[in-house]
């Protein structure tokens, strides 16, 4: 089967359980059984949190799905502790500042045309979104120019002790 390209609308508190983790886990709840069963190796996830309304990096599946209900995120509204779960790796990680303000980008996305503009954050409500490549590489390019301008700044200012923002990987 092909890749598959997700858009992962978290909240905060998950968020930062996920990235505390070191981005190497993600569970869903029972409403998203079906669209866990569906990720598969290699799949690719943009991480998007709701009350930041930005994104803030992009991961990789590592496994197929399996159930376990061992308590790791915040228990949601309806109780779950996101039983259904994929391991996850990273490959884009921004720092804070660098977040991706959802505002500017997701206007251009196919993803949103069936909202009226001011709505846009509606299309981003539930939590696991199949999104098309074109939106997923929109974004992780913007993600990718962010790096590279940083890392130009950093080199500019001859700071050998730069900040790493994130891990390289070849594609």
């Amino acid at each position: 089967m092909g890749r598959n390209y997700w858009m992962v609308s978290t909240t905060l508190d998950d968020f930062q359980v996920t990235r505390d983790k070191g981005y190497s886990i993600f569970g869903m709840g029972a409403k998203y059984r079906r669209r866990a069963q569906r990720m598969q190796p290699d799949d690719r996830l943009l991480l998007y949190v709701k009350q930041l309304r930005k994104w803030t990096g992009v991961v990789s599946v590592t496994s197929e799905y399996f159930e376990d209900r061992t308590p790791i995120w915040n228990i949601g509204t309806r109780g779950e502790n996101y039983p259904f779960r994929v391991k996850i790796k990273p490959e884009i990680v921004l720092r804070e500042v660098d977040y991706i303000d959802a505002l500017i980008l997701a206007p251009r996305m196919e993803y949103v045309k069936r909202w009226q503009p001011e709505d846009w954050p509606l299309a981003f409500f539930d939590t696991l979104h199949l999104i098309p490549q074109r939106d997923f590489s929109l974004i992780e390019g913007e993600m990718r120019r962010i790096i590279v301008d940083s890392d130009k700044f950093y080199k500019r200012l001859g700071n050998r002790r730069r900040p790493t923002i994130a891990p390289r990987t070849a594609r």
